[in-house]
């Protein structure tokens, strides 16, 4: 006798089927263990230790950190399922710290968590999960993953103030199998009254803030614990050439800034200056108006795409950066993961490094990270 599909989509009883889930400790991946195991199924806990615990314990509202470790444990003694904890530190180290410091010393913007989830917790814990002979791995992001005519679809979360789909668009098509979000179609209200309604120790828990990582918001003291010597004093120029006073290290700025350039234009005293480009080779900061900031077009590397093969200037709408509003562009598929992006109407303040994540409606169609030099050629252009 055959099974209708569950909740998670498998064609059997909850309780013939595991689900190993992500638990960081905050108030969404603990209602997610306590709902699934409410709902029948085989759960188990697993938490990352990421980073140095005495690190971690310095920094409050941050996940993965020591007090999250143990509120995990705690949340798990309370719903009763087994809770493992795994040293992640030196891959976390290896994939995702590195590469912060690395891109800041080439004068990006990098996004840690997209490569946490993309090299750690969609890669390296995903395995684990299939090597406890999970059926899926569960997490408490808030997006959605829905079984389309060829295969699972990303989608972004029905409450658009809680979507973390732009954080996610490195997930591939494999993983995305594997994977199950069942907070995606939830307001947050309706998770806090879930966590009070399982008396989840965490149930009052504030939402973790920043980059787990960085103490205090502070990346430049990050960046010159893990790359001694990187902040190399320079000159901060304007777009015209000349030079408008000194800086204390490129990785103190990113394209788009505006305050703390510390410097005046005397020859037009009233219009603000933002950091246009960063030159880290010749430890350059260039500034300029608001206007040179305007770019029409990037080009995008390590391009992951979750959607079928298409035509030439596919139309799409895109994020470039993970709270602005998606604006609508065509995209290009080149080779090598490579892509270009033609917005419809400028843009400004893109920022290298950062990520361009593709949609059409709510369905995530894929992403990639917005190359320097493409920025920089666009800059030029528009101080010419």
């Amino acid at each position: 006798m055959g099974f209708s599909l569950n909740s998670l989509g498998f064609p059997k009883r909850p309780a013939n089927t595991r689900v190993v889930v992500a638990m960081s400790g905050g108030v969404d991946s603990s209602v997610v263990a306590a709902l699934l195991k409410e709902q029948g199924y085989d759960v188990i806990g697993v938490t990352l230790q990421l980073y140095d615990h005495g690190l971690a314990l310095q920094k409050k509202g941050a996940c993965c950190a020591g007090q999250d470790i143990y509120d995990a444990h705690r949340v798990a003694d309370r719903i009763g399922i087994p809770h493992y904890v795994l040293d992640y530190e030196n891959r976390f180290s290896d994939a995702v710290m590195q590469d912060f410091a690395d891109s800041y010393l080439a004068g990006e913007t990098p996004i840690p968590c997209v490569r946490c989830n993309q090299r750690v917790k969609f890669r390296d814990l995903l395995d684990q999960a299939r090597a406890l002979e999970a059926d899926c791995l569960a997490t408490g992001h808030y997006v959605r993953r829905i079984d389309g005519a060829h295969g699972p679809e990303l989608h972004a979360a029905t409450d658009p103030t809680r979507d973390q789909s732009y954080f996610l668009f490195a997930t591939t098509a494999g993983q995305l199998d594997f994977l199950r979000f069942p907070l995606g179609a939830m307001p947050k209200t309706e998770t806090r009254a879930l966590a009070q309604r399982f008396d989840l120790p965490v149930a009052a828990k504030p939402d973790s803030q920043d980059i787990c990582f960085v103490p205090n918001g502070n990346y430049a003291s990050v960046v010159e614990r893990l790359r001694p010597g990187a902040a190399e004093p320079g000159e901060i120029r304007h777009v015209d050439g000349r030079v408008l006073g000194q800086h204390a290290g490129v990785i103190h700025f990113t394209v788009g800034q505006r305050k703390g350039i510390a410097v005046n234009d005397q020859a037009n005293s009233n219009e603000p200056l933002y950091v246009v480009r960063l030159d880290p080779a010749a430890r350059r900061v260039i500034v300029g108006p608001r206007a040179a900031l305007a770019c029409d077009r990037i080009r995008l590397r390590e391009l992951n795409w979750l959607g079928a093969a298409t035509d030439d200037a596919l139309p799409v709408t895109v994020k470039i950066r993970s709270m602005a509003e998606p604006v609508a562009a065509r995209l290009t598929r080149r080779e090598n993961g490579a892509a270009e992006v033609v917005f419809e109407a400028p843009q400004f303040g893109v920022s290298p490094g950062q990520a361009c994540v593709i949609y059409r409606g709510t369905r995530v169609m894929g992403g990639g990270w917005i190359c320097r030099e493409d920025a920089a050629a666009s800059e030029r252009a528009s101080a010419a």
